[in-house]
């Protein structure tokens, strides 16, 4: 009889709400000294997050889907084989809205220029999250589509 495949919990909460739960054999996310994956049974961790994508590999061999969720920043907890991210905002790649990503990344770049004409470094510094934000959920959108 072949062995069970070795699944645990994934759930990633924002402050609207739960917006992703299934069973998965690991998990890949940006962390901010780095990417990082965690599999079953791996020892317990709390990192912080920063804007990237989360890859839920759904079952253990390649072919089982991959979930891809853009986040922009957060934590993840990781015991007892149940990962928790609590995200600042996330997005399944399936509910992401090109065209508004892609005018999202417009304006950013609008700003960006705007900050560096007015010498104004906060706006500068919001404007370039905005950016990153932008492109982050474009390239989770065209994971999926590949």
């Amino acid at each position: 009889m072949a062995e069970a495949e070795k699944l645990f919990k994934i759930n990633i909460v924002t402050p609207n709400g739960l917006i992703y739960s299934h069973r998965g054999s690991s998990v890949s996310m940006r962390a901010i000294d780095g990417d990082r994956q965690i599999l079953y049974n791996h020892l317990p961790i709390l990192t912080p997050l920063t804007i990237g994508e989360v890859r839920v590999q759904r079952g253990a061999d390649v072919d089982h889907k991959v979930d891809h969720i853009a986040v922009s920043g957060g934590i993840i907890e990781f015991a007892n084989n149940v990962a928790t991210i609590i995200a600042d905002n996330a997005e399944r790649a399936r509910n992401i809205d090109l065209s508004r990503a892609e005018a999202a990344k417009q304006r950013a770049e609008a700003l960006i220029k705007e900050a560096k004409e007015k010498h104004d470094e906060r706006l500068l510094e919001r404007a370039q999250i905005a950016l990153r934000r932008a492109v982050n959920r474009i390239h989770v959108y065209d994971e999926l589509h590949k």
